[in-house]
């Protein structure tokens, strides 16, 4: 059993930083692309929605922080880290389903735009 639990941290410990760096790069990219985006929106070269992008980026990078989080309940040691943990967790998922919901109300939004 203790083999299991040092293979565990071993694993753990390599891949939460490497998910929340995946999700960091993800928000770096978005961000840098939705601005260009509107950029190009402004100048009337684009029709694409930069919002839209933007949201869907930043929901993407949140289910990598999700993961890099699941993945440290493994290792947590004290009841005090998992109440922590536990409000990080609930706060990510609102958050989630708020970009979510914008997600669904910009595209929507676009479509009403585009028919009119």
């Amino acid at each position: 059993m203790e083999f299991l639990n040092v293979v565990l941290d071993k694993v753990t410990g390599i891949c939460i930083p490497v998910f929340e760096l995946i999700a960091i790069i993800v928000v770096l990219i978005t961000v840098v692309l939705s601005f260009a985006g509107y950029v190009r929106s402004l100048a009337g070269k684009n029709s694409s929605n930069p919002e839209h992008r933007l949201s869907k980026g930043l929901s993407l990078a949140l289910e990598f922080f999700m993961a890099a989080e699941i993945l440290k309940t493994v290792t947590l040691q004290e009841k005090e880290e998992l109440l922590i943990l536990a409000a990080v967790i609930i706060f990510r998922i609102l958050f989630s389903f708020l970009t979510h919901f914008e997600m669904k109300q910009s595209n929507k939004n676009h479509h009403e735009e585009e028919k009119s």
